[in-house]
């Protein structure tokens, strides 16, 4: 793969280590960061310069690649005098990580005079440490096939699903699954302590069954030990549940399941918990 000078916008817990492997596998990485403190940490722990801006950090390269809030924070970096879109250059490839809406993905690539790929991940911090993210892409063929090679610096599977926001809606099926799945151990998990189970021994038996998924591996002894200082955070999930809901409502589909766990999550902030994993869920039982 040849080596390509890049940026990269937002250096959040995803994006500082999705930056820092772009940087290690080569490639020429300009960082931007709303906080500066924190792009000059970067410089320090990978090789790269930082840019006071998104204009600065896009120009000249041959990817911008965005990874920030949700569909506020991306207006923001994109758009305006300093924005993304005023630096890039036309042959360049524009690949947003942030996990927003299906609208904002198709209105910048409407905007912008270059290729977009709506790209949003899952994998979360550990993933992003470990550059072992699935990227879910939409967007124009030609453009995914010139950015895969790039994107799998930090990634194990990038799939190209559709046009212009098919990226973002897989996303948001991605996190409906991940709600039902927490909630589903949350409840199974109170049941087995309620009932005097071993539940180390529960999960280790079921989930080697039908019962088994990645939650179940990775965060089931994590809840029966009621620890929750760590992964992805109740706040983002209730973004993200929010942007499904808004979504369904133009396609139809119907979220019961996911309509009741937003609440859910809603109580866990209530609690104090904006910031625990979102498998927290199981608190909201045992309280």
């Amino acid at each position: 793969m040849s080596k390509q000078k890049v940026a990269f916008i937002g250096l959040g817990v995803m994006g500082y280590p999705m930056a820092g492997h772009l940087s290690k596998a080569g490639h020429q990485t300009t960082v931007y960061n709303r906080t500066t403190a924190k792009a000059e940490q970067w410089c320090k722990d990978y090789q790269g310069d930082f840019a006071v801006t998104p204009k600065e950090a896009a120009e000249g390269a041959d990817f911008v690649f965005i990874c920030v809030g949700n569909d506020a924070d991306l207006r923001s970096v994109v758009y305006g005098n300093e924005g993304v879109l005023a630096g890039i250059k036309d042959d360049a490839i524009l690949v947003d990580h942030t996990t927003a809406s299906a609208d904002v993905a198709r209105e910048i690539a409407d905007k912008a005079r270059v290729s977009c790929l709506d790209a949003p991940v899952s994998g979360g911090q550990a993933g992003a440490e470990n550059g072992l993210l699935t990227v879910m892409v939409g967007g124009d063929q030609a453009a995914f096939d010139t950015a895969k090679p790039v994107i799998l610096s930090y990634a194990r599977a990038v799939e190209l699903l559709g046009s212009t926001g098919a990226g973002q809606l897989t996303k948001m099926v991605n996190q409906i699954c991940i709600a039902g799945l927490l909630q589903g151990l949350s409840e199974g998990l109170n049941f087995a302590q309620r009932s005097g189970l071993d539940g180390a021994k529960v999960v280790e038996v079921i989930s080697k069954g039908a019962a088994g998924s990645w939650q179940m591996e990775n965060r089931g002894l994590t809840m029966l030990k009621d620890e929750f200082e760590f992964g992805f955070a109740v706040d983002w999930m209730r973004k993200d549940l929010g942007i499904c809901l808004e979504e369904s409502k133009k396609n139809g589909a119907a979220l019961p399941v996911a309509s009741v766990i937003n609440d859910y999550y809603g109580e866990i902030q209530e609690m104090g918990g904006g910031r625990w994993d979102t498998s927290s869920l199981l608190r909201r039982l045992t309280r």
